[in-house]
């Protein structure tokens, strides 16, 4: 199984790392040729959205991608990776790839200063580490979506089909669950 891991910022090298641990062979995917590799799903990590979105379309990158996602590539999205993921964003009329029909909310618990760690449930697991750093959440799910995890009255976690998101970096934890999860349930 190869797993490509969206570089162009944010946390990837530690995506990298959990798939090492879980005997999954990740790369990074930087340019259009590294796709050509072939991967049987891919990581959008965190980072910032905006940057993220310009710098994919710019590398040529957001199409390819695009087309594996339509066409049922499993992929996990990680804060910035949710945000761009999702059908909506509110207050800003941008949209990326639009895959999932979820609306999202950028920094809903606040700039920097507002990222904090908690522990919950998520997908029927308990006790799942989670790392929120200027965190997105979704306020609205179409039908056909299934949200995995709260937070308070917040969602922090989706599925539908082959796309699977989280507000949170499972990433930045010592538990692979979320990692698991993906490659048991999508792949």
């Amino acid at each position: 199984m190869r797993v490509g891991v969206l570089a162009l910022q944010g946390a990837f090298a530690e995506h990298l790392k959990v798939l090492s641990k879980l005997g999954v062979e990740g790369f990074q995917v930087k340019k259009p040729v590294d796709l050509a590799q072939g991967l049987d799903a891919l990581i959008i990590p965190g980072g910032e959205s905006t940057v993220m979105g310009k710098l994919l379309k710019e590398i040529g990158l957001y199409g390819p991608i695009k087309t594996l996602i339509d066409g049922g590539l499993p992929v996990l999205g990680t804060c910035a990776g949710m945000i761009l993921l999702a059908s909506a964003i509110e207050n800003d009329n941008t949209v990326h790839f639009g895959t999932l029909p979820i609306t999202v909310r950028r920094n809903a618990f606040g700039r920097q200063l507002g990222s904090f760690h908690t522990v919950g449930e998520f997908a029927g697991i308990p006790d799942i580490p989670m790392t929120f750093i200027r965190a997105p959440v979704i306020t609205k799910v179409d039908d056909s979506v299934v949200v995995l995890a709260t937070v308070g009255a917040h969602m922090v976690a989706a599925r539908r089909g082959n796309i699977l998101v989280t507000a949170f970096h499972p990433e930045l934890t010592d538990d692979p669950t979320v990692h698991k999860f993906f490659l048991e349930h999508l792949i």
